[in-house]
């Protein structure tokens, strides 16, 4: 069985086919000043109009999210949690909900109503999922203080974990990898993470990230580049 695996990033696409977990064929889309507001979504028009697949995986990494403890279930409040964080059109915005038991989470995100109906509407076996969940249920994380940082094309989420504990999950757009530097720096102080007892664990796109990543190194004690996105190999998309 032939699996479309879609994964949306602030400003693009990436999708895989694979069948029995070999990736078949992989493709990444990003828009530029080139490219029209509608860019990815002419896209994803193009990759289901193929319809050489059965069943459909989706991730967002879009930054429309809010954690919570995994016993909340006021989910009506859904869309005004979000808001807090970035602005909500509920009329444009599928109200999502991603839970991880393993850590005892769960994460309500937005995805857009246009592309959910796109996709719902090939009626096909479909899984939705937010980036942040697949991406901690990844983690195995010690009994210490750990930063796991999982880098996108001119974005990354990264997670701030003490004691098998999340402490802290954020999705940012790195336009400036000193800004992001910067705010992991600021983040660190306001947790209580010594500089020099963190570990910091980096994945994603390292090789596009070379430049954040060397900086990093120049202040933390102790970095780790756990996985690097190889062709047909890319970790969010992988499984």
């Amino acid at each position: 069985m032939q699996k479309l695996s879609l994964l949306f990033t602030k400003d693009g696409l990436q999708y895989q086919l694979s069948k029995n977990r070999n990736v078949q064929h992989e493709q990444s889309f990003f828009m530029n000043e080139e490219t029209g507001d509608n860019f990815v979504s002419e896209k994803l028009d193009e990759i289901l109009a193929q319809k050489n697949f059965q069943e459909i995986s989706v991730i967002s990494a879009l930054n429309h999210f809010t954690l919570m403890p995994e016993n909340f279930s006021d989910h009506e409040s859904g869309y005004d949690l979000i808001a807090y964080n970035s602005a909500v059109e509920r009329e444009k915005e599928e109200l999502m909900l991603s839970v991880n038991k393993k850590f005892g989470v769960q994460f309500y995100y937005t995805f857009p109503k246009d592309f959910y109906q796109k996709i719902k509407s090939l009626n096909l076996p479909t899984k939705f999922n937010f980036s942040g969940e697949k991406f901690l249920n990844a983690l195995n994380p010690r009994s210490q203080k750990e930063i796991h940082i999982n880098l996108y094309h001119h974005q990354c989420e990264f997670f701030a974990i003490a004691g098998k504990k999340v402490i802290l999950y954020n999705n940012l757009d790195v336009n400036s990898e000193v800004d992001f530097l910067y705010f992991i720096m600021f983040t660190l102080s306001k947790i209580g993470f010594g500089i020099d007892e963190t570990q910091f664990y980096v994945y994603g796109e390292t090789t596009e990230n070379e430049t954040f990543i060397s900086e990093l190194q120049k202040f933390v004690k102790y970095l780790k580049i756990v996985f690097d996105n190889l062709p047909k190999k890319n970790f969010i998309l992988a499984g």
